[in-house]
């Protein structure tokens, strides 16, 4: 039983210990094809209420969502060439939060307001169809740039979902192989036969978790490969400090408050060597459901996390876990993030991550399991031949309620808009070797 509750990894408040840790990093906050269609958006991060938007002008804007005049809500305003107005008596201000209007005070007292009055502004950029902020102090550290933002033709799409719990504890199972066993695979077999006798999936037997420069990789071998299978040989990444990059995709832990995150996560397919050169002009983002009627969506994959995390409370109690030998990978993770946390305290050391040399922070690589069959150049009918990629192509299968109009421009995107894709039955999301691919 474990003795410690690690709580304080939990908070998120700018007065609390980690969440000051937190703030040395950018956050993903919202697509920017989501933004560009309200130009208006109230934005919850690290325990603070603000508002994004868009300038006409085409300059974004982050700032405290409360307007410094009477505390109106800043979202319910409107957007101009150069600011955001308030709806309730008119103030208006610039992305840098400076008062540049405030009507009625200008006519009768002016310059009491205008050029002196300030709310709260962070800094927000656009990298890859996200919007991200900063929240810390300066200097400001280099937005990542990590390699797959610039990934060639391929269809991509950021979901984002709002789920009710601390967002570390997400994270943790960024770095849980064992889960994918269990959660995903011999879950999803058992609910389609109900109380039939059912199969269960090839087992893992051993795991390793070695941490490198952008966060943890961790490695499995199963009952059916040996040392040479990419899962083991290369593995996926726990990226640092939010985030688990599979390969194809790479899915973002973002703490609204103690306990709610929000998820944001950025796909990438392939398109086939027939469809290719391929341009996407605007990455599509729509709003993933968590919940149907009351009860968790368990229907796909990161449903399904969802759904385990969620069932740990608002903040896993950790007093009360049993850690196991497949924790491994958490244990290091808690650690790490536990030592950053001394070191900041200490003498404001960077925790691990955050990045100042602009020199550094150039298309960053990563590891990827399965880079030739993710990211090479196939043919259609090759593509099919692999059951992963198959299946990958009938469905979304990552998130539930994908817009049909997103579904049909994938389909347009990777040929298949007059091609039939058979249902082969349960698939093992885990292996790639069979196929030409």
């Amino acid at each position: 039983m474990s003795s410690r509750t690690w709580s304080h990894l939990t908070e998120t408040g700018s007065n609390s210990r980690m969440g000051k840790l937190l703030r040395c990093y950018w956050w993903p906050i919202a697509g920017v094809s989501e933004l560009r269609q309200r130009r208006v958006m109230p934005v919850r991060l690290l325990s603070e209420d603000l508002v994004l938007f868009e300038q006409l002008d085409g300059t974004l804007g982050l700032l405290e969502r409360q307007c410094p005049h009477r505390r109106a809500d800043l979202s319910n305003g409107f957007v101009e060439q150069h600011g955001i107005r308030c709806a309730y008596h008119g103030w208006a201000f610039d992305s840098s939060g400076m008062c540049i209007e405030a009507p009625y005070e200008d006519q009768v007292r002016p310059g009491l307001c205008t050029g002196r009055i300030r709310c709260g502004a962070y800094q927000v950029r656009e990298m890859g169809g996200i919007v991200w902020a900063y929240l810390g102090k300066d200097p400001t550290p280099q937005l990542p740039d990590w390699e797959f933002f610039h990934w060639e033709n391929g269809f991509r799409q950021i979901v984002v979902s709002q789920v009710p719990c601390n967002w570390l504890q997400l994270q943790e199972n960024s770095v849980d192989p064992v889960h994918f066993e269990w959660q995903h695979s011999n879950y999803v077999i058992r609910k389609k036969r109900m109380l039939q006798p059912a199969h269960h999936v090839a087992t893992h037997v051993r795991l390793a978790f070695e941490e490198f420069q952008w966060g943890i990789v961790y490695k499995r071998l199963r009952s059916v490969t040996d040392r040479s299978d990419p899962l083991w040989a290369t593995g996926r990444v726990c990226l640092w400090p939010c985030a688990v990059f599979p390969g194809n995709h790479v899915e973002f832990r973002v703490p609204v408050d103690d306990t709610n995150t929000l998820s944001v996560c950025w796909f990438f397919d392939r398109v086939p060597l027939e469809c290719e050169p391929y341009q996407q002009l605007q990455i599509p983002t729509w709003r993933g459901p968590v919940f149907e009627n009351g009860r968790c969506i368990d229907t796909h994959i990161i449903n399904q996390d969802f759904m385990a995390v969620l069932g740990q409370g608002p903040i896993a109690d950790r007093s009360r876990e049993t850690l196991g030998a497949s924790d491994a990978g958490i244990a290091m993770l808690r650690r790490r993030f536990d030592q950053d946390l001394s070191r900041f305290e200490a003498d404001g050391t960077d925790p691990k991550g955050v990045i100042r040399d602009p020199a550094q922070n150039q298309r960053i690589t990563l590891p990827v399991a399965d880079r030739n069959l993710l990211l090479g150049s196939h043919r259609l009918c090759e593509m099919l031949e692999n059951p992963y990629i198959r299946e990958r192509l009938r469905g979304f299968i990552f998130q539930a309620g994908q817009p049909e109009e997103v579904r049909e421009s994938f389909q347009c995107a990777m040929g298949l808009r007059d091609v039939n894709i058979a249902d082969s039955g349960p698939v093992d999301l885990l292996d790639r070797r069979d196929g030409s691919t």
